[in-house]
């Protein structure tokens, strides 16, 4: 099969005979793929290229239907293959146009820089002959085709300036000038074919004529781009002003460039995948293209892996130049000559002239490394470069961007992190974790990531931000420590990883040397302004930063400019609509300000600015403006708790009690907080140097949460009509988290009523409002639904909604939440009939609650009426009337007496007391003030009592309990179960 996308795109049988692709879409798709050399283009990158970033029904299912109907065309699916997340031609590169062009015209190339001007002119006659039109000629309103077939002509142009020179040394000047006029009307602004142009017309003795192209190329470049003729063409010009222009014969060579050769790895390239993909589709669309990213994130790693998968590196066309030694302007291009250069002699000229003659005969790509210390004239020598080679892409890694036209920037972060807590399993997914365990493995054979050193890698990793040099640094020093070890010495990592690769520069040796490095590079404001910043713990917005770091010496109209720059300098990320450091840089920065003195002046202004914005939005948590204002302390939380610990370690009572005050309306609102009851103590033990008002409520909060535990919700005893009348009057008011919470208490009597469906309703209602407003509550809250579906026999149901609330759990990273999904799993398991299971679950709850601050009384709580539910599944009676009395506290504390009393009541059965059980039912409705209809599970209980003793009986036994008052119902069930 032959494919040419020189023209309009077509496609041939391997007997010659042409064959009918298809539409519009389908031939585009073809060109896609036969311009990729038959390498596998991923899915995405075929919907971007064919139906641009926003399709319009271009879709994945769409594609399948072009590649269905381009298979058809070409005789199946062997010639399109599935492969590797995309598609595939298969078809040799040769069979494709585009490809014999490019080879043809490079081998041209090459015998003219060796002198063969013949065998050059034949080369890129054959390969311009190729062309039938405008590349891509009919698909070029697919995304792809514009920039293909604008890099298809740029080449086409080259080839013929190739062509025209080397009819120029043939002595050919005469037949070429009509054709040199045509070409050139159609780019006037293309300066190597202007010089041809003003040789050919000198040659034909029509200096005049020569004199007045450079006349009117220097109007068209002034008038279009602003900018002055090249020193190139600016020579050729007073060559033919001095009548000495000089054409090379036929047979002289012209320099050639040493062959490329990259470094080779010392150790293997982790992750990345993302990035490398990135790149290389922007080495294949833009000239110049920048890695940006700060110290020690892998800038020179990823552009060495990035170019030596790059065609030109198969052809020996790709060059790395160091420049980290290079702090001069002058000592640029000699630097790049170095790697350059071959040991002949060099020809005349200023030293960019030869490094231009070095690069010229092709495609090449240079990778110009380590440029921030001289990023001014780096912009500048990689301009000249450009435009007058073009064939060449350049590659740079720096700290900042070059800023020069047409430059794109492949913006480097730091690998990525495994979730906080995460085991071994999740950590492994890391590709900084991946890093860590490679490197680690290097120094210590056998290190692997298990459960006992899952904790301390993953806390390595991410203290280190997933930076791979400290990473490596850090992984060095399991030669002498354990991961345990390293993990507990990060709070000194400057001092930790201060040894490491002595082979690399001096900068790069250790951590301390890589951001000191970036460091020097900042101005005075700068350096002032990123000191400053790293008082904040977290993601800062300008206003915080305005703020907080700017006084008489950094104006506050200063710092969002300044903070472009610290961004552009990678030491500053934008994160969302604010900023952050990486911790590594806050150390550095933090080390910084202690030295300038400043810390505490910093400090105070920073818990001043978070008091008054808590106190700002304190009211606006009980409006219609509850969702903003929940968002912003969402969005500040840890400045916020950072500001109330500053606050607290410096006796500012007043400043303190400004932050607590709203704080602790977000943790009842939104998010559950373990050191919320040791801040109230804290602060309400300022005593009389706090504000009378908020002594008292700290006081009173303080005794409520010391002696009667969290504080609890309002009673659910409430009736419907009231609850529904407190519902009207919330929506009302616009306060949509106590709207959540009113429905959670109505779809709760809903529940006892046994109304499942309008208690799903309320369920779902009130879940869809807590996930608005991002509330912890959205955990809580579903997992009462997938009890609600349980107590309806909906297992299944209930299984959903137990792992999305499973999932949102472990998102917000909260154990505590964890543990109340990992009870309502087991809940879940014990309905199912498996109490192995059940109880597995229960354990594993255990372990966790174990592990947190939790009180082992309150632990027990949790699982002890859940244990007493397993054992009566399981038919254990013996067992459940041991740990029934502890049961029934367990179940009081929770404020759920009425469950405890349903608990005896299946004892009593399983020991062959019908009539006990019956009474033991009564009390729980005496003690809760109705029956509980809508469980199952309890309906077929009753059900079952009600056929072994009869109605009558039955009715009379459960009357013995249900006639109780609620005070006396709870006396007899503590009576029975003592």
């Amino acid at each position: 099969m032959r494919i040419e996308v020189l023209g309009p795109v077509r496609a041939y049988a391997d007997d010659g005979a042409p064959i009918d692709a298809g539409g519009v879409m389908v031939r585009a798709l073809l060109a896609r793929l036969a311009l990729a050399g038959g390498e596998t283009v991923s899915v995405d990158a075929l919907v971007d290229g064919l139906w641009g970033e926003h399709p319009r029904g271009g879709t994945v299912n769409a594609l399948h239907g072009l590649v269905h109907r381009l298979r058809k065309a070409l005789g199946g699916a062997g010639v399109v293959e599935r492969a590797a997340g995309g598609y595939r031609l298969h078809a040799r590169a040769e069979d494709v146009d585009a490809y014999r062009f490019e080879e043809k015209a490079k081998r041209g190339g090459r015998e003219l820089a060796a002198g063969a001007a013949q065998r050059a002119a034949s080369l890129l006659d054959e390969a311009l002959a190729l062309w039938r039109g405008d590349a891509l000629a009919d698909v070029r309103d697919a995304p792809f085709a514009g920039t293909a077939g604008a890099r298809l002509e740029e080449l086409r142009v080259a080839a013929v300036e190739d062509r025209f020179e080397a009819e120029l040394r043939l002595g050919r000047h005469d037949e070429i000038l009509a054709d040199m006029a045509a070409v050139a009307a159609g780019h006037p602004l293309r300066e190597r074919l202007a010089g041809l142009r003003m040789r050919a017309l000198h040659a034909a003795g029509r200096q005049s004529d020569a004199l007045a192209v450079f006349e009117e190329v220097r109007g068209t470049l002034a008038e279009e781009l602003g900018v002055d003729p090249s020193e190139a063409l600016r020579k050729t010009h007073l060559a033919v002003l001095r009548g000495k222009l000089e054409i090379p014969e036929a047979g002289q060579a012209r320099p050639e460039a040493a062959r490329g050769r990259l470094p080779a790895r010392l150790t293997s390239f982790v992750g990345r995948a993302k990035e490398l993909g990135l790149l290389a589709g922007l080495l294949e669309t833009s000239r110049l293209v920048t890695v940006v990213g700060p110290g020690g994130v892998g800038k020179t790693r990823l552009a060495v892996e990035a170019v030596s998968r790059h065609r030109a590196h198969r052809r020996g066309r790709v060059w790395l130049v160091p420049l980290a030694g290079v702090d001069t302007a002058d000592g640029l291009p000699e630097a790049v000559l170095g790697t350059l250069s071959v040991a002949e002699a060099q020809p005349s000229g200023t030293p960019l002239d030869r490094v231009v003659n070095l690069l010229a005969g092709g495609e090449g790509v240079l990778v110009l490394d380590n440029c921030e210390q001289i990023s001014g004239p780096v912009a500048e020598f990689a301009g000249q470069l450009l435009e007058r080679q073009p064939y060449l892409t350049i590659l740079a890694t720096s700290r900042e961007p070059l800023e020069v036209m047409g430059e794109t920037l492949c913006r480097l972060g730091p690998l990525d992190l495994p979730p906080a807590h995460a085991d071994s399993a999740r950590a492994g997914g890391s590709d900084a974790v991946r890093l860590f365990l490679d490197r680690a493995a290097a120094v210590q054979p056998g290190f692997a990531l298990d459960a006992p050193t899952a904790v301390s890698v993953v806390d390595i990793v991410r203290r280190l931000d997933g930076l791979p040099l400290a990473l490596e640094l850090a992984a060095a020093r399991l030669r002498t420590m354990s991961a345990d070890q390293v993990a507990r010495r990060l709070d000194d990592r400057f001092r930790l990883l201060s040894t490491g690769n002595r082979a690399a520069q001096p900068r790069q040796q250790t951590l301390h040397a890589v951001i000191e490095w970036s460091w020097d590079l900042l101005t005075d404001q700068e350096r002032t302004l990123a000191r400053r910043m790293s008082i904040f713990p977290a993601r800062m917005r300008t206003a915080a930063i305005e703020a907080v770091c700017s006084d008489e010496t950094l104006p506050a109209g200063e710092v969002v400019y300044l903070l472009d720059s610290l961004v552009d300098k990678s030491i500053v990320e934008r994160a969302g609509d604010g900023y952050r450091m990486l911790e590594t840089i806050r150390a550095h920065s933090a080390d910084k300000l202690r030295l300038a003195g400043e810390a505490e002046a910093v400090l105070r202004g920073l818990a001043r600015h978070f008091a008054d914005l808590a106190e700002e939005h304190e009211p606006l948590l009980r409006s219609d403006k509850q969702a903003e204002s929940l968002r912003l302390f969402q969005a500040e939380y840890d400045n916020l708790m950072f500001a109330l610990q500053t606050a607290v370690d410096g006796g500012d009572a007043e400043t303190a009690a400004r932050i607590l005050g709203p704080l602790y309306w977000y943790w009842v609102m939104l998010r559950y907080d373990a050191r919320a009851d040791a801040y109230v103590a804290k602060v309400a033990e300022f005593g009389d140097a706090l504000p009378a008002d908020a002594r008292a409520a700290f006081t009173a909060i303080h005794l409520v949460a010391g002696e009667g535990g969290p504080i609890k919700d309002p009673d659910r005893e409430s009736s419907a009509a009231a609850i529904a009348a407190a519902l009207h009057a919330f929506e009302e008011t616009g306060d949509r988290w106590w709207t959540a919470k009113t429905l959670y208490g109505l779809a709760q009597i809903h529940a006892i009523a046994g109304d499942h469906d309008q208690a799903i309703t309320a369920y779902e209602h009130s879940i869809a409002i807590a996930t608005d407003l991002g509330s912890q509550d959205e955990v809580s809250t579903r997992l009462g639904l997938a009890t609600e579906r349980m107590r309806a026999g909906d297992l299944a149901g209930a299984r959903h909604d137990i792992e999305t609330a499973e999932r949102a759990a472990w998102q917000r990273g909260q154990p505590v939440l964890e543990i109340d999904v990992l009870g309502c799993l087991a809940e879940l398991y014990r309905r199912s009939g498996d109490v192995e299971r059940a109880d597995q679950e229960l354990d594993r709850m255990e372990a966790i609650a174990r592990k947190l601050p939790l009180s082992a009384e309150t632990t027990d709580n949790q699982l002890l009426p859940a244990r007493v539910a397993n054992l009566l599944t399981a038919g254990d009676a013996v067992r459940a009337r041991e740990l029934l009395p502890r049961a029934v506290q367990a179940a009081q504390a929770n404020m759920d007496t009425p469950a405890a009393a349903q608990l005896l009541a299946r004892l009593l059965l399983l020991q062959g007391d019908p009539a006990g059980a019956a009474t033991a039912l009564g009390l729980s409705q005496a003690i809760r003030g109705t029956f509980d209809h809508g469980d199952t599970e309890l309906r077929s209980l009753a059900e079952d009592l009600a056929e072994r003793l009869g109605r009558t009986d039955y009715d009379t036994a459960y009357r013995r309990g249900a006639d109780l008052t609620p005070h006396e119902a709870t006396d007899r069930l503590t009576e029975l179960c003592g």
